[in-house]
């Protein structure tokens, strides 16, 4: 039996981790969970409102790492950049518990249920990181597109490593952000195809 609460919690998520993988989100049912963590169900709803839940713990921390990443990077950095800046603080987090995040981001792929739980907790932080580059004086409808597109850059970045553990998830970030960078640089294909003698006379 776990002596603490944290300890509890802990368990109740790697227990419910290990039951998703092996059984599936939708067959495993809160009474198991608690069961493989050694607690009985009422502990599990002192801890976490549903199943979805316990995947999806570590939000609150990861909200404060991001906004106190925004409010404390350096001034005069263009928008994309202090996201960078934040993303990777964030990044940290998840490489500093890749046993449970790996897996955890296979499961929620794989999962209806758990992908439209996280679009709902994407589009809070996105909100609350659009708010932190406004009080940094971004302008309104631009803070809103750089959170919105620096968290669709950190999402694929996550992904890319699950798919390639070989480089850290900074390195994907960083490749990501550039790429990003690189986009909104390319020409137009009417522009390109002028530049190369393409466009009609």
């Amino acid at each position: 039996m776990p002596r603490s609460g944290a300890e509890a919690r802990r368990r109740l998520q790697q227990a419910a981790l290990e039951l998703y993988r092996e059984h599936g989100f939708d067959q495993t049912t809160t009474a198991e969970i608690a069961a493989r963590a050694g607690v009985n169900e009422r502990t599990f709803f002192r801890h976490f409102p549903d199943k979805r839940e316990v995947l999806f713990d570590g939000e609150a921390d990861l909200r404060a790492a991001l906004m106190e990443a925004v409010a404390e990077a350096p001034d005069g950095l263009q928008p994309l950049d202090v996201l960078l800046c934040a993303f990777r603080r964030a990044g940290r987090i998840l490489e500093d518990n890749r046993p449970f995040s790996e897996p955890r981001l296979q499961v929620i792929a794989k999962t209806p249920a758990l992908r439209e739980r996280e679009l709902a907790k994407a589009a809070s932080l996105t909100e609350a990181v659009a708010d932190a580059l406004r009080a940094r004086g971004v302008p309104e409808r631009l803070a809103g597109l750089a959170a919105q597109t620096g968290w669709a850059a950190f999402h694929h970045a996550a992904q890319a490593w699950i798919d390639d553990p070989s480089r850290s998830l900074e390195a994907h970030l960083s490749r990501a952000f550039d790429d990003l960078r690189t986009l909104s640089a390319t020409m137009s294909p009417a522009q390109a195809a002028a530049e190369s003698g393409g466009g009609r006379a």
